[in-house]
Formats: structure tokens, sequence, C-alpha cells
């Protein structure tokens, strides 16, 4: 029952939440510890036994699911603990309390649950059901401040997402009749066994309609509209669970197609797929980078370029390259959450998200300052941080696979990339500070303790992966390659 309990606790906590308002913060904190603990004991199993199979057959985790469980349940801790003090000062900057406040944490902790059950649920349909219910309890968190911009951008986000999970739905129906056809169970493992018998215009069609739809919740382009939008207007720890984990999860159903993909004989270009794909959204990405005006959408089009590395990565196509994929993926979810947090703050600090109007934030509140830029240094892929790892092994992957064209126009795109975030944030960091510019708010306590918390792992990982991390990221990306 591991796998149940990391579903039931949290949302026996949503019910709690709604009934004691005070205690709501801390119960949520305390669920999302619970969770991680239990999310580690399992991907401790899996290390050691194998996949984990329960309530006859209904919930299966293997490698690449607990890799994906530890990320949201990670997260999940930093972003509760993050919400007590930045909610709490969102509210006395706006003069009133939010009529949705109690409502927050019991949505946060449906949101969490929704995402946990993502790599736990063993039916491709009723994966799709939970991937759909991340977008229903996360767009009322998105308006949660109800502005009209920010019920202008939750609308855009349900309107567009949905749309794409219509579409992922009929791909999902279209891979049941090969499976089905095939004899095997409607799972990640049955569609795996199935795929060399399916027919290759059911099993790209399935793909192409899956890739779009799971793609606009991802975010890869032309999809990717709604992202920036959401992303400026959520609060900062909703920010955080989005970019550092939902879109994942939507980019999670897509790498899970790849080993599928490959071993159909009827498919010989399946990497192109995720070449083209990926590309797209990672030059698209580094110039709208480029041109942006407030710096929470800048870490939201920083999140289109890591999608697009991912799926350029697993297109790559070699062992190596699978493994820079699974690294680049958690490497991205916990720095982008830290990206977010520092935004947040600085938003609090500064009195804006603006990126022109803003600066010296090194001087008027020199935590936040650092925290920003080295968010900024750190999701741009500069060493020593774990992007740069995960980069570097997919670059040097590709260009050791002889993929000279791709791998050099990612690396073109990267550099561009790297080069606004850092221009766009050190003008805010740096730049001398308006004579007229307001003295910076106390930060929240427990905000920066969350920041603290959600940057070790960004410099350790950098440095050092501990031996049970290293060894559930190579499990995860051998299953990326087609392994049982």
């Amino acid at each position: 029952m591991l796998l149940a309990l990391i579903l039931i606790v949290p949302i026996i906590a949503a019910l709690l939440t709604l009934v004691n308002r005070r205690a709501a913060p801390w119960l949520t904190l305390a669920t999302a510890l619970a969770v991680l603990g239990l999310a580690i004991a399992a991907a401790l199993q899996v290390m050691a036994n194998g996949p984990l199979v329960e309530v006859h057959g209904g919930f299966t985790l293997d490698a690449l699911g607990a890799l994906y469980l530890l990320l949201v349940a990670f997260v999940g801790v930093t972003a509760s603990l993050y919400s007590i003090g930045y909610i709490e000062a969102r509210h006395r900057e706006a003069g009133r309390i939010a009529p949705r406040y109690r409502q927050y944490y019991t949505l946060f902790n449906l949101f969490l649950v929704s995402m946990l059950a993502v790599p736990l649920l063993t039916s491709l349909a009723v994966m799709w059901i939970a991937i759909e219910l991340t977008t229903i309890f996360s767009a009322f968190l998105v308006a949660y401040e109800d502005r009209a911009e920010a019920l202008e951008a939750a609308w855009k986000y349900v309107v567009l997402t949905t749309m794409g999970a219509m579409i992922a739905l009929l791909g999902i129906l279209v891979l049941y009749y090969g499976v089905h056809r095939a004899g095997q169970p409607p799972s990640w493992a049955g569609l795996v066994a199935a795929a060399p018998h399916m027919p290759p215009a059911v099993m790209l069609t399935g793909f192409v309609l899956a890739l779009v739809g799971f793609g606009a919740k991802a975010g890869l382009v032309p999809m990717h509209t709604w992202l920036p939008d959401a992303h400026s207007q959520a609060p900062a720890s909703i920010c955080a669970l989005l970019s550092g984990v939902e879109t994942s999860a939507a980019l999670y159903m897509i790498l899970r197609l790849y080993p599928a993909l490959i071993r159909n004989p009827g498919i010989p270009d399946a990497n192109v797929w995720f070449l083209v794909a990926g590309l797209t959204s990672v030059g698209v990405a580094a110039f709208l980078i480029l041109q942006v005006t407030d710096f929470k959408r800048l870490f939201a089009y920083s999140t289109v370029e890591h999608m697009g590395i991912i799926l350029t990565a697993v297109g790559l196509g070699t062992r190596a390259a699978h493994l820079g994929t699974v690294y680049q993926l958690f490497a991205h979810s916990l720095t982008k959450s830290f990206c977010f947090y520092a935004a947040g703050l600085a938003t609090i600090a500064l009195g804006t998200q603006r990126i022109r109007g803003s600066s010296g934030l090194l001087g008027s509140s020199p935590l936040v300052g650092w925290a920003l830029l080295l968010g900024a240094l750190a999701i741009a892929g500069a060493p020593p941080f774990v992007v740069f790892i995960s980069e570097f092994q997919i670059l040097r992957a590709g260009f050791g696979a002889g993929e000279y064209l791709a791998t050099g126009l990612l690396t073109v795109f990267i550099v561009i990339a790297f080069i606004a975030i850092v221009y766009q944030i050190g003008s805010i960091v740096f730049r001398e500070p308006a004579p007229a510019q307001t003295p910076a708010q106390a930060l929240p306590v427990s905000s920066v303790l969350a920041l603290v918390l959600a940057f070790l792992p960004l410099l350790i990982f950098g440095f050092y992966l501990p031996p049970p991390l290293r060894g559930l990221v190579h499990q995860a990306a051998a299953l990326l390659g087609g392994a049982p």
C-alpha cells in the first residue's frame, strides 16, 4: 500500500485544510514532508527490487516514474514551505485577505495529488485523467489573486491545454487500439511490448496526436503561448510547481512513448520527430528571452527552452544522450523551482516584475539579488550548477554520435539563451537603483528558508550525485532506450 499512501495522505490533508484555516499552511507542509518520505521509500524499493506493482496492478512504479515522483515530492516540500510566508506577504501588499485563502491550501494539496498520480498509475487512460486534473486544480491557483490579468491567464491556460488534452486523448485511444490488437495490457510496459507488432500507421498516428496534445501542456512551440501568461500571474509558489514539475508531467508522457516508437520497425526515422519538435522549441524560446520585459515571463520562456532541450536530447538516440535527458529532466525541475522562488521574493523587494525600471536589487536586497543572479546562472547552464552537467552531457553525446547539425543548432540556441538570461537578470541586479525607488520590504522567513533549501541540490548535484540517485538516473535512462 506504499504507492496508494502517497496519494491518500495529501487527499486527507486537502479535506482537513477546509476545516481549519489556521493550521492549513503547517498541515500542508507536514503532508508534503510525509509524501517526500514515502516517495524516497518507494524509490529505494524500485532500485533494489525493480518496478513496484500494487492494488491488483492499478499502481505501477518503475525507475523513470520514481525519479519524477521524487521531483514532485521535493518541489512540493519547498513550495509548501515557501507558501507560508509568501501568501501572507502578498495579502498584506494587496491590503486584504483573498476570499480564496483557505481554498489555496486545499487546491495546493489536490494539485500535488494529481501530479503524484501521473507516475503511479498503470493505465494510460487513467494517467490521461490525472494529467487533465492537474489543469483543473492549478487553473484556480493561477487565478488566485483575483485580478483581471490573472483570470485572463487562467482562462487562456485552461482553453489551450484542454484542447491539447482532447487531441492527446485521441492519441491514447489510437494507441489503446494498437496495444489491444497486439494482446498486451494498456500500460507503458504493454505498449513497449506491443510496439513491434503494431501497424506503423497506428503507432505513428497515436504518437503524433499525443505529441501535439501533451506538447500543449508541456509548453512546446507553437502551443506554448499560455505558459508565460500563467507564470507571470500565478503566485511564485505555484509557478515553481507549474514550471518545475507540471510541465514535466506532460513531457514525461511524451518521453514514455519514445521506447515504443523506436521499437516499431516500420518507423525508421522516429528520432527525427523529437529532434524537430525539440529544436523548434529551444530556438524560438531563446529568441523570445531576448525581448522579454517581465522576469517571471523570462523564466517561463526558459521552461519552453528546457522542454525543447529534453526532447532534442532523447531524439539524439544514444545511451549517453538518454542519460543526459534524464539528468536534464531533474536538473530543470530543481533549478526552475528555485528561480521562481527568487523571482517571487524579487517581486516583493522591488514591488514589480518588470525588467525595465527595476534596478539595484543587489544593493537594496542583497539576499534576493544574489538568489536571482544565481538562479539565472543556474538555469542558463553556467558551471558548477546541475544544469551545466546535464547540458554538457547532452552536447557531448550528440557530437560523439555524429549528430553534428542537430547538436550544433542546439549549442547555438543554448548560447543565445544563456546570453539573454544573464543580460536581462544582470540589468536588474547590477544596475544603479533609481533615486525614487522604494525601500525593500521585509522578506518572509519561511520563503527565505525554502529558497535556501531549494538551492542546495543545485549546487551539490553539480559536484556530486549520491550513489542511490545516480543508480536511479541510470535505470531511468535505460528505460528510455527500451530496456525492460
